[in-house]
């Protein structure tokens, strides 16, 4: 499992079964060391060059390396590497680490979002903008744009409340987001940026504010708002009908 951005779809049982499995087999040390040294390496490295840096044998060091290669985090092929000399026979068989970043997080952290939202806002401060507008702007223009992204694609008519309710929640779900439709308003029972927000509270409920807001009138919600109501335990935003 690659990284999932943002904009896709969500991620599925079967994106987080994957994690859990690249994850679970780092949890044997032969494993570990293995696959630390195959990334360490730089090129691809045969199971006698892995077993001789782990000091295992070479028919262990081949069973875990192939139990990596089944949980994503390894590749094998039996390419010979430009400037290794051809050798009589098979050419053996070699590992190199997969582009696969896992990181497992319950529920979702999305703290990329963020990152992209005030390096953008950083960028148009130093033109002469000032930062906390341009903070506002941007997550507003990134809401804006997933919610027109998803009208268009899904050939969303005219929303009502009820309707506009249950494709935001979709949507609020892609991005990390726990929420949930209740008395008529929805509430985010977690926040994906929650170390981001401890730290600094105003800024990023802010951000949240606005990128829901944004993804509100990308949809054509008109008749919806986003507003902050900070509680303890959930997201500082509320979706209510306006």
């Amino acid at each position: 499992m690659g990284n999932v951005s943002p904009t896709d779809a969500g991620v599925t049982l079967s994106d987080v079964f994957d994690a859990v499995r690249a994850v679970a087999a780092l949890d044997d040390p032969h494993r570990a060391r293995l696959y630390r040294a195959v990334r360490d390496a730089g090129t691809p490295v045969t199971r006698e060059d892995a077993a001789r840096e782990v000091g295992i044998s070479r028919k262990l060091a081949a069973f875990h390396l192939d139990r990596l290669v089944d949980a994503g985090l390894l590749e094998a092929s039996y390419d010979r590497p430009a400037g290794v000399a051809a050798r009589v026979g098979r050419a053996p068989k070699r590992y190199r680490a997969s582009d696969v970043e896992v990181e497992v997080s319950v529920p979702e952290r999305h703290y990329d979002i963020v990152g992209e939202i005030l390096v953008d806002a950083l960028s148009e401060a130093h033109s002469g903008t000032a930062a906390t507008d341009a903070v506002d702007r941007i997550a507003y223009e990134r809401g804006h744009q997933l919610g027109a992204d998803a009208r268009t694609t899904r050939r969303l008519g005219r929303l009502g409340p009820e309707r506009a309710t249950t494709v935001l929640v979709e949507l609020l779900a892609t991005l990390g987001f726990e929420p949930a439709s209740a008395d008529g308003r929805v509430v985010q029972r977690n926040c994906p940026f929650r170390r981001l927000a401890q730290r600094s509270p105003t800024l990023v409920c802010g951000i949240n504010r606005c990128l829901v807001q944004g993804m509100l009138d990308g949809l054509g919600a008109s008749r919806l708002a986003a507003a902050l109501s900070p509680a303890d335990d959930r997201c500082c935003v509320v979706v209510t009908a306006s």
